[in-house]
């Protein structure tokens, strides 16, 4: 079936543009053999001196009304492809006298004004600029004769059917009337211009007969019904019965159930494009191109329900109607699409605003549970996050390079361009570590804050330790990992804590410095002393147990405990409580990490953004993340903030070992 540029909403498209332009040349070419370059020969109508406009105009009308219909009863074209001009009597009336008038005046109109141009016509020329004046003209006053536009508006897009005709009566007869007129013409200019060439001659028969004869052959093409709106077919009339009874989609909790249970008789189909199927789909859907749905559903014609999902529902609900026009009554469209899936079914229950029973989280839990089996890939994020109590976070400040390649560091290193922060064991380090590195143990930048311990210093204590290090706040600091990725996190949300932007981890550590046999010493560095601002402006993530609450009772945010998971659960306990803050969802960190050697290194950043896209509702949701005593969060934050782009994280220092010596403070355990 042909599709038209007005059926595909393409009409403004540089195709549609270059089609426009091509049947232009045409049409000026056709016009201009016609002698449409002459405003002499164009005003001879009103005179009935030459009928060449009239003759001309109703070739052209009859040969597009007979092959338009051709193309309908053949079903090449659809009665949808094709624009029908509403009935606005008024604006019509009042458009077609100011088209005659100027027509009378100046014996052009824009069409044969810009076939007269091309012929060098000085007439044109002037035609064709007081139009464009008069569209400068219109476009001022229109707020004064917008009126018009809908003046005598009747509703209704008339065609043959509307007549009491069927499509080979009404081209016939009209094709009848365009006859008459072109023997009239002739008549007119036989009696008046002594004309009148083609009177009675051969060709004026043989072309009648021809016309006569095609629009005849209409009578044996089927006719076909183009409805108007405000005229529905009877079956149109069943689709919105469909509609208003609301059997024409199915509910994201109700398809979740059904999927759950078995799915018998159910087909889920995802209409999006190969890659978003591939990135997420509903567990047991089938892929397929929305254009391709007719041959796809053929073998579940006999199914009990067929539904259609996309990320909205506007793709899937025009499908439905198509589909139910086919034949298809068992074809319904997914509410709200897959965003809706997420946010009804699989969005934790932390997250929820609204207060949910033991049931309802327990419902939601399975969901998830179900939809995030193993192999199963993991939904996007939504559109939208949840309102925050928090305003939002800045992003994480940008290191040339989060994680920093051993051929990378040796470069600044050659350059003298980095300051370099061992976090292994002292005895590891004084037996060979990178030239110029100093050790830092990551418990000497934390201790005693406001009566809590291993907390992170304040700014001015961080200031005064990174300018013993010799480092100044241009400098790119790497930090070599030893054992524990979290140790080297802690430096570094140390050096964010600071506002140090230019910093990042070793890849592979030391382990795989050496295996690439890069030089090695046990010489301590010179480094001379350093003043490092205390800018106490620069930290902006962190957050106190008092915020935390508040988010905890508004919901607001996502709270991420990444304890091993029977502290989470309060099966284990080496705090004043067990338990976890109310809640809270649980991700330890070594579920982060892939363990290569000694070093531990990270998973790949792509296993990371989708397990953590099933966690954390969008890129911007508000996110706290904790663990016992933000030593291990700090990992967290580094991977969310600084790995995958999360630009609204907050850090709980204090963590559950001040939360849970809080008596006052609210505590969960379980699952």
């Amino acid at each position: 079936m042909i599709k038209t540029m007005f059926g595909l909403d393409a009409l403004g498209s540089g195709q549609a543009f270059l089609l426009a332009f091509l049947i232009g040349c045409g049409f000026g070419f056709a016009l201009e053999r016609a002698g449409f370059g002459s405003s002499r020969r164009l005003a001879g109508i009103f005179y009935f001196r030459d009928m060449a406009v009239l003759k001309v105009m109703f070739s052209a009308m009859i040969v597009a009304m007979i092959g338009m219909c051709c193309f309908l009863s053949m079903g090449w074209v659809a009665a949808d492809q094709i624009y029908m001009m509403p009935t606005i009597y008024g604006a019509q009336i009042a458009g077609g006298l100011l088209f005659g008038i100027g027509f009378v005046m100046s014996a052009w109109c824009p069409g044969t004004a810009a076939v007269g141009l091309a012929s060098g016509k000085l007439d044109a020329l002037i035609f064709l600029a007081g139009a464009g004046l008069g569209a400068i003209i219109f476009n001022a006053v229109y707020p004064v004769v917008k009126g018009l536009e809908t003046l005598g508006d009747a509703g209704i897009r008339v065609a043959w059917q509307d007549l009491g005709m069927s499509q080979g009566s009404f081209a016939f007869l009209f094709t009848c009337i365009a006859v008459a007129c072109f023997w009239g013409a002739e008549l007119i200019e036989r009696k008046v211009a002594r004309t009148g060439a083609y009177l009675g001659t051969p060709f004026l028969r043989a072309f009648s007969l021809a016309l006569l004869v095609l629009a005849g052959g209409l009578w044996l093409l089927p006719s076909p019904s183009i409805s108007a709106p405000g005229a529905a077919a009877p079956f149109e009339q069943a689709l919105l019965g469909d509609v208003a009874a609301g059997e024409d989609h199915v509910e994201p909790e109700e398809l979740a159930d059904a999927i759950m249970q078995g799915g018998r008789g159910l087909v889920v189909v995802d209409i999006r494009t190969p890659g978003e199927f591939a990135a997420f789909h509903i567990r047991g859907a089938m892929n397929a191109d929305i254009t391709e749905l007719p041959a796809v559903l053929a073998p579940y014609a006999g199914a009990d329900r067929i539904v259609l999902y996309s990320n909205g529902m506007t793709h899937p609900a025009q499908a439905r109607d198509s589909l139910a026009r086919m034949g298809y009554r068992n074809v319904y469209f997914l509410t709200d699409g897959l965003q809706g899936f997420f946010e009804r079914c699989l969005k934790p229950a932390s997250l929820r605003g609204e207060p949910l029973g033991p049931a309802e989280v327990e419902r939601i839990n399975a969901w998830r549970a179900f939809f995030a089996a193993p192999g199963t890939p993991v939904p996007p994020p939504p559109a939208t996050s949840p309102a925050a109590a928090l305003p939002p976070a800045p992003s994480a400040p940008r290191t040339e390079a989060m994680l920093l390649e051993t051929s990378r560091l040796a470069g600044d290193l050659a350059r003298g361009a980095v300051k370099i922060i061992d976090t292994r064991p002292q005895p590891e380090y004084n037996t060979a570590h990178i030239p110029g590195s100093v050790c830092l143990s990551p418990e000497s930048v934390r201790g005693v804050v406001a009566g809590v311990s291993s907390m992170l210093m304040p700014v001015d204590v961080l200031a005064r330790r990174a300018g013993l290090m010799g480092i100044r706040p241009e400098d790119i600091v790497a930090i070599v990992p030893g054992e524990r990725m979290h140790d080297a996190t802690l430096i570094g949300i140390a050096l964010d804590r600071l506002g140090h932007a230019r910093w990042g981890i070793l890849e592979g550590g030391i382990e795989k410095w050496a295996a690439e046999n890069r030089p090695l010493t046990a010489a301590l560095p010179v480094l001379p002393e350093t003043r490092y601002p205390a800018d106490g402006t620069a930290d902006t993530f962190t957050v106190d147990y008092r915020r935390v609450l508040e988010i905890v009772n508004a919901k607001s945010a996502l709270i991420l405990d990444v304890r091993p998971r029977e502290y989470w659960s309060g099966e284990k306990s080496d705090e004043a409580r067990a338990g976890h803050i109310p809640g809270a969802v649980n991700r330890p960190i070594d579920e982060d990490i892939a363990v290569a050697g000694e070093t531990p290194r990270f998973k790949p950043v792509e296993e990371l953004a989708k397990a953590y896209a099933w966690i954390i509702p969008s890129k911007d949701a508000p996110v706290v993340v904790h663990c016992r005593t933000g030593h291990q969060a700090s990992q967290t934050v580094f991977v969310l903030r600084r790995l995958l782009g999360y630009t609204n994280v907050r850090w709980y220092d204090g963590g559950w070992s001040e939360w849970s010596a809080r008596p006052e403070l609210p505590v969960e355990k379980g699952t």
